[in-house]
């Protein structure tokens, strides 16, 4: 598959990819210096192997560029962080766990 291509749509909370043309979004909320992803929403016409996996790195690669510390609310996100935890932990705020 091709590189995941992240907008942050700043107004919607939410970061967005387009794929087979369909918008394919994860929401959160922003407080301070963490940012919360709440939602994973994938349109069920996407079939991809591998896509969500690609979708949710590409996102957190974002969030690292911005120094910001992630709080996975939604249970996918927090499943992906907890099976890479190795190259992500340090991205969790002090007393976070996944």
């Amino acid at each position: 598959m091709n590189e995941v291509n992240i907008t942050d749509n700043s107004f919607l909370r939410q970061f967005e990819t387009t794929v087979n043309g369909h918008l394919a979004k994860i929401e959160y909320s922003a407080q301070e210096r963490k940012i919360f992803l709440t939602k994973l929403i994938i349109p069920e016409t996407v079939t991809q192997e591998g896509f969500k996996e690609q979708f949710i790195e590409a996102v957190l690669n974002v969030i690292q560029e911005r120094n910001l510390r992630v709080v996975p609310t939604s249970p996918q996100i927090a499943g992906f962080l907890r099976k890479n935890s190795r190259k992500y932990k340090d991205m969790l705020p002090v007393g976070i766990r996944i």
